[in-house]
């Protein structure tokens, strides 16, 4: 396992669309568990293939920190309600804006055994799904940020020099 590096906004294979997976080969894997690797050391709840320069329809989601989410060849079959709130990018670093969400995800997807399986998830889980599906179209989230993009810990480090 590595850590790769995550391509930031300006990268042009951000904006490409991914390519599906034929079949799980070693070489797969591996990607998995790197694209793992990355997203807990950048402390991230989610990583696209295409951040990390690999054009391939792969996602992985933990929002828990306990129970990681590998999706292969991912497709929302299913959304329902709304949820508004600060949403933040590997690849936008620094960064986080509002966006709007569907409240309720249903998707399917397969496993690194590419067994079929299908998932539903809420406000959190249902947020990242759709961040990282949107990756793989080559959409970044700050095409759906209402208002503008705010420097994340602006506000701490005004705090932390008042003390």
């Amino acid at each position: 396992m590595a850590i790769r590096t995550i391509r930031e906004m300006g990268d042009t294979v951000l904006n490409k669309v991914c390519k599906e997976v034929k079949e799980v080969t070693p070489r797969t894997r591996e990607l998995i568990a790197d694209m793992l690797e990355t997203m807990y050391e950048a402390n991230g709840v989610g990583l696209a293939a295409p951040q990390v320069g690999v054009l391939k329809r792969i996602v992985v989601i933990d929002c828990t920190g306990e129970d990681p989410i590998v999706m292969i060849n991912p497709r929302i079959l299913e959304t329902s309600g709304e949820q508004t709130g600060q949403e933040g990018c590997l690849s936008v670093p620094g960064k986080s804006g509002v966006v709007t969400r569907p409240n309720y995800v249903k998707a399917v997807a397969y496993n690194e055994n590419m067994e079929q399986f299908t998932i539903e998830g809420t406000e959190l889980l249902a947020r990242a799904i759709c961040h990282e599906l949107d990756h793989l179209e080559g959409h970044l989230y700050v095409e759906k940020v209402e208002g503008d993009l705010e420097n994340v810990g602006e506000a701490e480090e005004d705090w932390e020099e008042e003390e």
